[in-house]
């Protein structure tokens, strides 16, 4: 079967010890999944279950890069994220099975349009614009699972330029790893591939042309995005 125009290569992120590289499928992101962020954005905690947006494949860069400053907004946002690399099959399965899915972890930026997302708030409408975009969901390598341990009390921070703005432990998720695998797997068949974002800590801020993010996720590659200016 032939078709009208070429097919982009999918996105793929890199593993570490590892020739062969991961391929992203879909990205899914977890929303106020860490108390203080929820209170600075105006939230609460939604304690009965977690909840989600998403973001297509093309949204996803590989940290290091450059990026112009993107259009259609004036409040550009760094979030700093704990990323959960899917290398197995899920479908409704309980939270001590979850594990069995993980292949690995990264780190990650969700990089949004915050006024186009308070727009959205406000009208009650979808918030893909303010999240789905161009370059808007940085990752580093993967580490796989049996490298990294236990989740716990490792810290990840975000600096803009040198000055740190977000940090916290992964110990201060609502929902853990494998309590968002086991609920996500209810509402999709998880499949390998698939990467999940699990929301971000207080201290979210804007960024501007000439800005340099850096962080990290202890136990991880460190992640850098430079803002260029706008095309």
């Amino acid at each position: 079967m032939s078709l009208l125009f070429d097919v982009p290569q999918p996105m793929v992120i890199a593993v570490n010890g590892e020739d062969a590289d991961f391929p992203v499928g879909r990205i899914f992101c977890v929303g106020r999944n860490y108390v203080a962020h929820a209170k600075e954005m105006g939230s609460e905690v939604d304690r009965e279950a977690p909840w989600y947006f998403c973001k297509t494949p093309t949204a996803a860069i590989p940290s290091g890069s450059t990026v112009p400053y993107p259009p259609g907004t004036e409040n550009y946002h760094h979030e700093m994220e704990f990323g959960i690399a899917i290398g197995a099959d899920a479908f409704r399965v309980s939270v001590d099975q979850a594990a069995d899915a993980i292949y690995g972890y990264f780190s990650a930026l969700d990089m949004t349009r915050r006024d186009r997302q308070s727009d959205a708030k406000e009208t009650r409408r979808p918030w893909d614009v303010s999240k789905d975009f161009e370059n808007s969901a940085v990752v580093t390598a993967i580490t796989k699972v049996g490298d990294f341990g236990a989740v716990g009390p490792q810290r990840m921070h975000l600096a803009v330029n040198g000055e740190v703005r977000q940090d916290t432990r992964l110990d201060d998720m609502v929902w853990n790893s494998e309590e968002i695998i086991s609920h996500l797997s209810h509402f999709y068949h998880l499949r390998p591939g698939d990467i999940i974002l699990t929301g971000t800590p207080a201290g979210v801020g804007a960024v501007v042309a000439g800005d340099v993010i850096t962080g990290c996720v202890e136990g991880l590659d460190p992640i850098e995005l430079t803002i260029a200016a706008a095309e």
